[in-house]
């Protein structure tokens, strides 16, 4: 009888602790927003803008953990997709300009993001694997920087302002849901 009266006030001191629930952050980024992102992605004019901009917004693929070097080949396979309606009239001219550069044709390609995972149910529930219930909240950005030489020719930006996800997971067995029951001979 002891061992019951121990374990009612357990649960329900267990049932609101949700801040012993897990929580997860991802920041790959040294910027603030998603418009902080973007801002720094539109100040780039192709035609005008060079690489001195790039480091002052930035955009320096060094500062980023997620970017990658796009070269000429690279570009090719990203904008000119075989057996597609499209035709090189229907691409950027600063495409076009930086694979007639061949070799000094270059770019940047960024993604990042600030995402926060949360378990916000209750705790028992949650520990016990009978539901769990998880917060996702942050943002995403992406972003396309082609160089010929040291001058920007082309620039794009897309991505996700505002990242508000909940999912729910509902396991009527508890902590038998996930067991695994492949040894059991079957008569």
């Amino acid at each position: 009888m002891r061992d019951g009266t121990l374990l009612l006030p357990f649960l329900v001191l267990c049932n609101g602790c949700t801040a012993m629930l897990p929580s997860a952050q991802t920041d790959s980024s040294t910027f603030a927003s998603f418009d902080e992102a973007r801002l720094a992605v539109e100040v780039l004019v192709p035609m005008q803008s060079n690489w001195h901009l790039i480091e002052v917004g930035n955009l320096n693929p060094a500062n980023h953990p997620n970017a990658t070097h796009l070269t000429q080949a690279d570009i090719v396979r990203k904008f000119f997709v075989p057996n597609t309606m499209l035709t090189r009239d229907d691409l950027d001219p600063g495409v076009l300009t930086c694979v007639a550069a061949r070799g000094n044709c270059s770019g940047i390609e960024l993604i990042i993001s600030k995402i926060t995972k949360s378990r916000t149910g209750g705790f028992f529930k949650d520990v016990t694997n009978f539901s769990r219930r998880t917060e996702t909240t942050g943002w995403r950005f992406s972003a396309t920087i082609l160089m010929v030489d040291d001058l920007v020719v082309y620039r794009a930006w897309g991505g996700q302002p505002w990242v508000n996800e909940l999912e729910v997971t509902h396991n009527p067995l508890g902590p038998l849901q996930d067991m695994n029951f492949s040894g059991i001979v079957k008569p």
